[in-house]
């Protein structure tokens, strides 16, 4: 099974996954009150104005270390400034889930797509490159949505824990960003049960109802 051609068919899945993401969160701060990220061209599709060198080098790294089975990357985060929010604890909030929730629309929309193709006899001899990309087209998009839940700065999961919290608390969680992502990272090496806890509870069971989706229709 060549490696090369996982990597050049799961692109697209993941570059529109992380694209559509940013784009979200830029349009729906756009439309809660902060044009930060409009005016720096961000509610776009263009993958120039999303693109981030270091997330494509681990995406590629993942995909060669797990033979094409599976990879995470990431695109420039949207600048925003929850200032300009009407209601600025809420509306960070909401910003921040337009990113996930992005995520889970397409992988809706390739679960249709999974569902058309089977429907139209998809290849079935050996592996299918067409298959595969569609199948890790919502692969990814499940992980991108479930991982960015997670509550830890600066992910989104952090924004929803925030909104939920007494102000003086969420205050405390918002310092921790500058060293959230070493946070996440010490969690995830160190309490590997408590991932694989958090992907049983909601990565796997979404992915089997988007499966679900795709089997109904084919």
């Amino acid at each position: 099974m060549n490696l090369l051609i996982r990597i050049i068919f799961g692109a697209p899945g993941f570059a529109l996954a992380i694209m559509i993401h940013e784009a979200a969160h830029a349009l729906a701060a756009y439309k809660l009150g902060d044009p930060t990220a409009k005016n720096m061209g961000r509610i776009s599709l263009n993958p120039v104005r999303h693109f981030d060198p270091m997330g494509a080098i681990i995406y590629v790294a993942l995909m060669v270390l797990t033979h094409g089975q599976f990879a995470i990357g990431w695109a420039k985060p949207v600048p925003i400034n929850p200032f300009n929010f009407r209601d600025r604890r809420r509306d960070f909030m909401l910003s921040s889930l337009a990113g996930p929730a992005a995520n889970l629309v397409q992988a809706l929309l390739w679960s249709l797509a999974l569902g058309g193709y089977a429907r139209v006899g998809g290849s079935s001899a050996g592996f299918d490159p067409i298959g595969f990309m569609i199948l890790f087209g919502i692969l990814i998009n499940v992980f991108l949505a479930v991982f960015n839940l997670i509550p830890i700065p600066p992910l989104d999961g952090s924004r929803v824990l925030a909104w939920m919290l007494p102000e003086r608390y969420a205050y405390y969680l918002d310092r921790m960003e500058r060293h959230g992502f070493l946070i996440l990272l010490a969690l995830l090496f160190l309490l590997p049960g408590l991932w694989q806890a958090w992907m049983n509870a909601v990565a796997y069971p979404l992915m089997s109802f988007f499966l679900k989706i795709a089997r109904t229709i084919s």
